[in-house]
C-alpha cells in the first residue's frame, strides 16, 4: 500500500437542484443519518402524520370557503411548535446543459463542461444523451443524422469537478479502433441523463441520497368568541333570534375571514404586550397566494387554445398532480364560460360532483380535467379576475392545536362566553399549483415576486421589453426568439440593462426554479 493516499473525512456533501430547482439531490451519497445531517445541517425528530377530518366545521358553509374546506380535508400533520419546517423533495433532474463547446479531437476521453452545481449529477458508469448532436455508425466513419450521440461517464476531473466522459457512438480514427475519439459538442447542448451501464461482474455503483429541503411555516392562532347575556337569553323576542342563530353567524364570519387569510395572509412574527401575561409572540401564516411558485399572467378574455395550453402546463412537467381544482373569481369564470368551443368538440364541458362533494364545471382535455368552482373569497379580496389552480393531494394542514371549543361564565358578569380556537397553517407541496393573475394592476400586493412568471404568447416576433426571468408559453411558432422556438414550448427571457440599452437573451425553459429559503 506504499504511496497510496487515504483521504479521511473531507467536505460535507452539498445538495444540488432537482428538476424544479429544489436543493434536494445528493448524487453519489448513501442515505445515512450522518450523510443527511451533513447535507442539511442536522436532522430533527419527525412529526406524527395522520389523516383526519373535522366533519362539523368541514360541512358548515363550505361553498363560501372552499379553500378552507380543502385544508380541513387535507392530510394533517400534528406538530409541537408554531414554527414548522415544511419539507419538500424535488424530482431528480432529467437533464443538464453544457456551458462551453467541446472541440473535436483525438483523445479517447474528455472533460464535459457543465455548470458547477450540476457537475456531481452525472455519476461514474452513467450514460448521457447529447440532444441535437449526431452520433456515428458502429465503425465510427459515417454520421447518423437524427440518432443522437451517447456519452459514458468514467469519472470526475479533480481540478474542476466536471465529469470525464467518452463517446459511445462517436467518431473513430480507423474502423478497427475499439474506442471513439472526442466528438464536437456545441455549447448549450442538452444532456439527457440515462441509466448506468455496468461491466460483467460489477455489483456496486454510487448511491443516491435525496435530501428534503425545509421552508419555515408559521402557524397562526385564530379564535372566535360569542358572548350572550342572561338577560338577552331570557327575553321573549318578537323574532326568535336565539343562541343558535348567533352561533351560526359567528362561525360564518370566523370561516370567511379565515379563508381570506389562507389566500392573502403575510408571513410574520412579532411580540405584543398583553395585560395579564406580559410579552407574547404572535404568528401570522403565509397565504397560498404567496406560496405558489408558478404564476401565469393573463388579463382579459380567454381562447380555447389558451385553455388547452393551461391544461398542458398543469398536467405535464416535473410535478404532475392526480387532479386539480380551479378556484376562480367571478369575472374569471365569466370569461371562461363565454369562450366559443364550437370549433373544438374534443373539449367536453360537463357538470359533475367531484370527490370533495362540490358541483363543479369540468373541462375535459387530452392532458387532464380542469374542475372550475367559484370562490367568493377571491371577489372579496378584489381578485375577481384571478384563479388558483390547486392540487388537493398536494396540501398539508399543520396543526399545533386542533379546533376546540370552551364554555364558561364570565367573572363578574351575568353572561356566558363560548369560544372556539384553532392554531394551524396550510402549506403547499410540489410545484404543480398555479396562480392565474388576471388583474390589470399589480398594486395591493397583487404580484408575487418570488414566483416564476408565465405568459401565453402568440406572435412571430419576439416579445418586446420582456421582464428578466419571465417565461413565455408559445401558442404559435416564434422565429423571432429562435429557429427552434415552436408552438407549445417554453422560453425564458434573460434581460440585462434597461430602456434603449436593454438586451434580451432567450433560452428554452425546462423547469421551475423554486425558492427554498
Amino acid at each position: 500500500m506504499d504511496g497510496e493516499v487515504v483521504n479521511v473525512g473531507g467536505t460535507n456533501p452539498t445538495p444540488t437542484p432537482g428538476s424544479a430547482g429544489v436543493q434536494s439531490q445528493v448524487p453519489g451519497t448513501a442515505t445515512t443519518v450522518s450523510s443527511v445531517a451533513d447535507a442539511t445541517g442536522g436532522v430533527g425528530p419527525g412529526n406524527l402524520v395522520q389523516s383526519d377530518l373535522d366533519q362539523e366545521l368541514y360541512k358548515f358553509k363550505s361553498d363560501d370557503t372552499p379553500l378552507m374546506q380543502l385544508m380541513l380535508k387535507a392530510k394533517k400533520v400534528k406538530v409541537n411548535s408554531p414554527e414548522v419546517d415544511h419539507y419538500m423533495i424535488d424530482e431528480p433532474r432529467s437533464s443538464i446543459i453544457t456551458t462551453t463547446a467541446v472541440a473535436k479531437g483525438t483523445s479517447q476521453q474528455f472533460v464535459l463542461p457543465v455548470p458547477a452545481n450540476d457537475a456531481a449529477i452525472p455519476r461514474p458508469y452513467g450514460t448521457l444523451l447529447a440532444k441535437g448532436v449526431d452520433g456515428y455508425t458502429e465503425d465510427g466513419q459515417t454520421v447518423t443524422p437524427g440518432k443522437d450521440l451517447m456519452l459514458f461517464v468514467v469519472g470526475h476531473d479533480p481540478a474542476t469537478g466536471n465529469p470525464i466522459v467518452r463517446a459511445v457512438n462517436g467518431p473513430k480514427t480507423a474502423k478497427a479502433d475499439e474506442y471513439c475519439t472526442t466528438p464536437a459538442i456545441p455549447a448549450g447542448t442538452t444532456l439527457i441523463i440515462l441509466s448506468n451501464a455496468l461491466y460483467e461482474t460489477q455489483k456496486e455503483v454510487d448511491p443516491d441520497l435525496i435530501v428534503p429541503q425545509p421552508t419555515t411555516v408559521f402557524l397562526q392562532k385564530r379564535g372566535m368568541n360569542q358572548i350572550v347575556s342572561d338577560y338577552y337569553e331570557a327575553q321573549k323576542k318578537r323574532i326568535p333570534f336565539g343562541k343558535a342563530v348567533i352561533a351560526e353567524a359567528a362561525i360564518t364570519n370566523f370561516k370567511v375571514r379565515g379563508n381570506r387569510t389562507l389566500y392573502a395572509g403575510r408571513k410574520a412574527k412579532f411580540s405584543v404586550q398583553t395585560p395579564k401575561a406580559g410579552v407574547q409572540t404572535v404568528y401570522c401564516s403565509e397565504g397560498v397566494r404567496y406560496q405558489v411558485k408558478k404564476e401565469l399572467q393573463h388579463v382579459g378574455k380567454w381562447t380555447v387554445e389558451e385553455i388547452i395550453a393551461l391544461a398542458k402546463m398543469v398536467f405535464t412537467g416535473e410535478d404532475v398532480p392526480k387532479s386539480v381544482i380551479c378556484l376562480a373569481g367571478k369575472n374569471f369564470l365569466e370569461n371562461i364560460q363565454c369562450i366559443d368551443y364550437s370549433k373544438h368538440p374534443e373539449i367536453q364541458i360537463t357538470s359533475k360532483t367531484n370527490p370533495v362533494g362540490w358541483v363543479v364545471t369540468n373541462f375535459h382535455t387530452v392532458f387532464g380535467d380542469l374542475e372550475f368552482k367559484h370562490d367568493p373569497t377571491l371577489d372579496r379580496l378584489k381578485w375577481s379576475n384571478s384563479a388558483f389552480i390547486v392540487a388537493p393531494d398536494r396540501l398539508v394542514h399543520y396543526q399545533y392545536s386542533a379546533e376546540h371549543t370552551s364554555r364558561d361564565r364570565m367573572e363578574g358578569e351575568e353572561a356566558t362566553r363560548e369560544s372556539m380556537l384553532v392554531w394551524d397553517a396550510l402549506a403547499l407541496k410540489g410545484s404543480c399549483h398555479v396562480w392565474i393573475n388576471g388583474e390589470a394592476s399589480t398594486a395591493d400586493g397583487n404580484l408575487n415576486t418570488e414566483a416564476v412568471h408565465y405568459h401565453l404568447y402568440d406572435g412571430a416576433e419576439a416579445p418586446k421589453n420582456p421582464a428578466d426571468g419571465c417565461v413565455f408559453y408559445l401558442l404559435s411558432d416564434c422565429p423571432g426568439i429562435a429557429t427552434n422556438a415552436v408552438k407549445g414550448t417554453l422560453w425564458q427571457a434573460k434581460t440585462t440593462g434597461s430602456g434603449d440599452t436593454a438586451k434580451t437573451e432567450w433560452s428554452e425553459y425546462a423547469g421551475d426554479v423554486m425558492a427554498t429559503d
